[in-house]
């Protein structure tokens, strides 16, 4: 069974920063793809980051490129999303997901393990 935690999530205001952090637990997390969902009220969930096995490869939403670093510490099962010029389109619940696959996925359906989600909020 692979448990998924996120963390970090909070009320900010527009321009500042966040970092989430997801623990993985259950299997070897060095062998999973690692992404980051945000789902809005009223809307799909939608991709905004993914990292590979190794942390080589990454992929991000057009979205937040350039605001959003993904990362990952395989010694800690740990996954991090660094959110910085936080927007207030940026508010949802960020979801953090596994799949064991090579290949860095941006879609929900490619993800076999979610996380419950932690709540992020931009204020104007």
């Amino acid at each position: 069974q692979v448990q998924l935690v996120e963390s970090g999530g909070g009320l900010v205001q527009a321009g500042g920063s966040l970092r989430l952090s997801c623990v993985v637990s259950g299997r070897t997390f060095s062998s999973y793809t690692m992404g980051w969902f945000r789902q809005a009220p009223g809307k799909e969930r939608e991709f905004v980051a993914a990292i590979g096995w190794s942390g080589g490869r990454t992929s991000y939403a057009d979205s937040v490129k350039g605001r959003f670093t993904i990362s990952r510490d395989n010694a800690k099962n740990t996954v991090y999303l660094q959110m910085n010029s936080l927007k207030p389109e940026d508010t949802a619940v960020y979801y953090c997901a596994a799949v064991s696959h090579i290949v860095v996925v941006t879609t929900t359906r490619a993800y076999d393990y979610w996380g419950q989600g932690t709540q992020v909020t931009v204020s104007s």
